[in-house]
């Protein structure tokens, strides 16, 4: 999966930097192999309600977990009127993190894309930000790169797992490498004893009429899937960039 062991990296995109083994004299030594920065993965989302927000910055957490590779948090731009919005009391959006450009989106080296449900598929703020790659598309720029889904709807059937399937064929589209977690949760994926958000295709919260909270094994989920993502970013390297 991802640049490295096998797979084609992404047209006209760098591959991470590493260190040069036999430095000018200009240039201080460093260890053989030794990376030159973080890998990155960009967890981009939409929230109305907060939901995804909090799953997003689990998931942070998670992914900054995993020595060498860092998560960097971004919005999709909003495409709904702020008068709608009011109506809807939909709550201010956190200030702290940026909305993200199609130029800045080629400088990833993972995805972990959330967005809440709309019938069960993907919101239309997210797919409308995807409908602004067709640049990156064209000339196949985000090919070969890994990416994951995790979602927010309003009920256990409202689509916890089609929201995340259906939104597949953009990666398909994009050439990118689509990363479920299957069942690698363990006990608390077969769990019957309440309710929770989350499926194979990824981390999920189930908000209700929007008061109700991710719940600690949600979170914990997210936080999950965040490290489980960086752990196999980091393993997709070439041995000698590690």
């Amino acid at each position: 999966m991802g640049k490295g062991s096998g797979c084609v990296p992404s047209m006209n995109r760098a591959s991470v930097a590493v260190s040069d083994p036999h430095p000018t004299p200009d240039q201080p030594k460093s260890t053989a192999g030794e990376i030159s920065r973080n890998l990155r993965i960009f967890i981009i989302y939409y929230s109305m309600y907060g939901h995804v927000d909090l799953l997003a910055k689990m998931m942070k957490k998670g992914v900054d977990s995993v020595d060498g590779v860092e998560g960097v948090l971004f919005k999709v731009p909003e495409t709904l009127p702020m008068e709608t919005l009011q109506q809807m009391r939909v709550p201010a959006k956190d200030d702290g993190v940026p909305v993200i450009s199609v130029e800045e989106i080629v400088e990833a080296d993972g995805f972990l894309f959330g967005f809440p449900t709309r019938y069960g598929s993907i919101a239309a703020q997210m797919k409308s930000f995807f409908d602004s790659t067709i640049d990156l598309w064209e000339h196949q720029r985000l090919a070969g790169i890994p990416a994951g889904f995790f979602v927010s709807t309003g009920t256990q059937g409202g689509g916890q797992e089609t929201t995340a399937l259906t939104a597949v064929s953009l990666l398909a589209h994009h050439g990118m490498v689509y990363v479920p977690i299957g069942y690698t949760f363990g006990s608390e994926m077969t769990n019957l004893e309440s309710i929770r958000g989350g499926s194979p295709y990824g981390a999920g919260v189930i908000s209700g009429d929007g008061s109700r909270p991710p719940s600690s094994t949600e979170l914990d989920l997210a936080h999950y899937q965040g490290k489980y993502m960086a752990t196999l970013l980091k393993r997709s390297l070439p041995l000698n960039a590690r």
